[in-house]
């Protein structure tokens, strides 16, 4: 297979991708950090590309190490409480001025179209303003934290009108009040519920970390705000981390339908994301992203591809779609994300009170999470609810996978007569037997 161009492939496999995030409203946080480090002109020409897609996008960015660093010029110290600090006049004058300058080198960014540069041919309308309305956290704890604020209000209306005109929509991490102040707000609070009012399709964390790892360092890739929970709660409340998991996990209770936690150090984070089955980062989302369900019709066509490769190496028999139709009640199925990667069906003999285990597939690119005995452990269950009293399988190539999970050897006659008679003699098949207890 010629590979003078590995992102060709990349790019044929990315194509459903495309057509899915198409109209879709994402909502992108960008943290300070990243904006600090250099990071902003390659993010900027991911959100270009995007934006080019058909994605319609706000996006909201952090400002709090240029501030930090302004204060620090200026000798400024501030009291902090609970992860936030106090914004008094003096903290508030370089907050207002960070975030007008963050928002003008953006649009700027943004705005290029010079033959030779990423964005060359790409005309984007940025537009910020008074979007976010805004109250102030007021006296906690005995501390006033005078325009340290939280969201009261997102114009969601005057947003969706943006987004449909084709207008990028920038959101600072500041909030305007009715009676005219302007407060310091949450970048990671903005985004949320930005989403949340939105009805975003997705939001997206770009943050220090990579996502959530368990305890033996794999990166989690799924988690429902349920799982997320117990790691939120023993997280440090001022941490990053705290922020956007917070953010992630209300987010998903109310509507969003995936929320993505990257790493802005990652320069192939979003793209990776949005564009890859498995994705780089960790999700947050109360719909499964993968599943094991019983077939459908609609599935023929991802089991049929599934299916194929196996077939051509003799580890199963051909089916036809004929076949596969007319059996299709006897399925399991695994889906990640539309895509069928795993199978097994169940056909029962019930005057033997025997199931045949059939038709074990998982994907070459998805084995090694234990799918296989996933799969087998439901198709047990519902052999037992079917008063079945034995498994069987015939199996040219993976013996030892089924002695591992309670098989034995058996003879022709340990068949049903029925299955003994089409037995086919050519291919030797081993037969395996498990009893049901």
């Amino acid at each position: 297979m010629d590979t003078r161009f590995p992102f060709v492939d990349w790019f044929r496999n990315s194509s459903p991708y495309i057509n899915a995030h198409r109209g879709r409203t994402f909502v992108i946080l960008i943290e300070g950090e990243a904006m600090a480090s250099g990071r902003g002109e390659q993010l900027i020409q991911d959100l270009a590309l995007l934006h080019t897609l058909g994605v319609r996008l706000v996006v909201v960015f952090g400002i709090r190490p240029r501030v930090q660093q302004a204060l620090d010029e200026a000798g400024i110290v501030p009291r902090r409480h609970r992860g936030r600090w106090v914004a008094d006049e003096a903290i508030m004058a370089q907050v207002e001025r960070i975030a007008a300058e963050q928002r003008l080198w953006l649009e700027a960014r943004l705005s290029p179209g010079l033959p030779n540069t990423p964005l060359h041919g790409i005309e984007m309308t940025v537009v910020s303003g008074n979007l976010m309305m805004a109250k102030p956290l007021g006296v906690r704890e005995g501390i006033d934290f005078d325009h340290s604020g939280e969201v009261r209000r997102v114009r969601a209306q005057a947003i969706e009108g943006l987004l449909e005109r084709g207008s990028l929509v920038v959101l600072p991490p500041l909030g305007f009040s009715s009676t005219g102040e302007v407060f310091d707000l949450d970048a990671a609070e903005v985004a949320r519920h930005a989403a949340t009012a939105l009805g975003a399709d997705k939001l997206i964390l770009l943050g220090e970390a990579s996502g959530l790892f368990d305890r033996s360092g794999q990166l989690q890739r799924q988690l429902t705000p349920a799982e997320a929970e117990p790691p939120l709660q023993q997280a440090d409340p001022s941490s990053e981390l705290a922020r956007h998991l917070g953010a992630a996990c209300v987010a998903a209770r109310h509507g969003v339908a995936r929320t993505h936690l990257l790493s802005w150090h990652d320069h192939d984070a979003l793209l990776g994301e949005l564009f890859t089955r498995d994705g780089v980062g960790t999700m947050i989302t109360e719909h499964r992203y993968e599943q094991l369900r019983l077939a459908e019709l609609g599935d023929i066509g991802g089991l049929l591809e599934l299916l194929e490769p196996l077939e051509r190496r003799g580890m199963l028999v051909p089916r036809s779609r004929e076949r596969l139709e007319y059996e299709i009640d006897d399925y399991l199925v695994i889906e990640r994300d539309g895509m069928i990667i795993g199978c097994a069906a169940l056909h029962t003999f019930g005057d033997a009170k025997m199931g045949e285990l059939a038709c074990v597939a998982v994907h070459d690119d998805y084995r090694g999470g234990a799918r296989g005995e996933l799969l087998l452990a439901e198709i047990e269950r519902r052999a037992r609810r079917l008063s079945l009293s034995a498994l069987f399988a015939l199996t040219t190539h993976t013996t030892h996978w089924f002695f591992e999970h309670g098989f034995r050897l058996a003879d022709i006659e340990a068949l049903p007569p029925l299955r003994r008679d089409t037995y086919n003699h050519a291919r030797k098949s081993k037969i395996l037997v498990k009893a049901l207890t």
